[in-house]
């Protein structure tokens, strides 16, 4: 029977893992493309956004001369990088227990590499969503409402000075769930002003994402806190993340452990970006029992 080599066997699936673990925090995550996304440094030093004071036209008669005013630039975010990580350990007996190493060891290991950087990077995005500053709705344990989702779109729109820049709105999965009830035959409710809107709730819910007031509507699943999820309505300027190393595997030899070590790392900075720019809301996020 020929001798198995599990170090040089695991040493040739790394890269796989690492293909699959970096196509899942791509692919599955949704925060990431509601925000902006930097990837021009490396590097551990922090990011600083700066902003400037407003200027003010006023009325002017015919030879007047124009005064100056300073335009000064002053730091208005920092984002810092930090590193995570995770590892996994395949031990030689588990390898060598059928002969081969198991073909579900591949798959089993680069989803649940993947699945844990995605699932850090979504909370981190999704508790960026607190620390919005133009404007605040909705209070622990209150039920959102879609006269909660409006207001907090017109406050955006204004937030922003524009009807034209496209904004994101971000309710978890519960909250989207109440939302659904309130339109749908899951709540005996129709809504007469726009039958049209009930139809299609009943029939595709909030998935992938529902417009309202011409804002697309996203359901995350994660980021509660105790009983309430904090949400909210931003353009993509809002929250940035900024990636000084893409998530990556590598594989180790403990010889002493009689294994091989799958350890999976990035490095990546986030926050809010322009935090004036979008609205926050707080409802409660409590599982649906009917």
């Amino acid at each position: 029977m020929t001798a198995y080599n599990i170090w040089s066997d695991v040493s040739g699936i790394a890269n796989a893992v690492q293909d699959d673990a970096v196509l899942i925090v791509r692919e599955l995550g949704q925060m990431q493309n509601f925000v902006t996304t930097f990837r021009d440094l490396s590097g551990m030093n922090p990011r600083k956004g700066y902003k400037y004071n407003n200027g003010t036209a006023k009325s002017i008669s015919d030879a007047d001369d124009l005064t100056s005013d300073a335009f000064t630039p002053s730091v208005d975010q920092t984002l810092t990088p930090g590193e995570i990580g995770e590892q996994f350990f395949i031990s030689d007996q588990r390898a060598d227990s059928s002969g081969l190493l198991p073909e579900n060891v591949l798959n089993d290991a680069s989803t649940e590499l993947g699945l844990a950087a995605l699932d850090k990077i979504e909370t981190d995005l999704i508790t960026d969503l607190d620390s919005l500053t133009g404007g605040s709705l909705g209070a622990s344990g209150t039920a959102i409402t879609w006269g909660y989702v409006a207001a907090a779109i017109a406050q955006a729109r204004n937030a922003n000075k524009s009807n034209s820049i496209p904004l994101t709105c971000v309710i978890h999965a519960y909250q989207a769930s109440v939302l659904a009830k309130a339109a749908s035959v899951a709540g005996a409710t129709s809504i007469s002003q726009a039958p049209g809107v009930t139809e299609e709730i009943t029939r595709r819910g909030l998935v992938p994402a529902f417009n309202f007031l011409n804002v697309p509507i996203y359901q995350v699943f994660g980021g509660i806190s105790g009983s309430d999820f904090t949400g909210g309505v931003f353009p993509k300027s809002a929250i940035a993340i900024d990636w000084r190393r893409a998530i990556r595997v590598e594989q180790e030899r403990d010889a002493s452990r009689r294994g091989v070590e799958l350890n999976m790392s990035g490095v990546y900075a986030h926050g809010v970006w322009r935090p004036a720019r979008g609205v926050k809301f707080i409802f409660s996020a409590s599982a649906p029992t009917a």
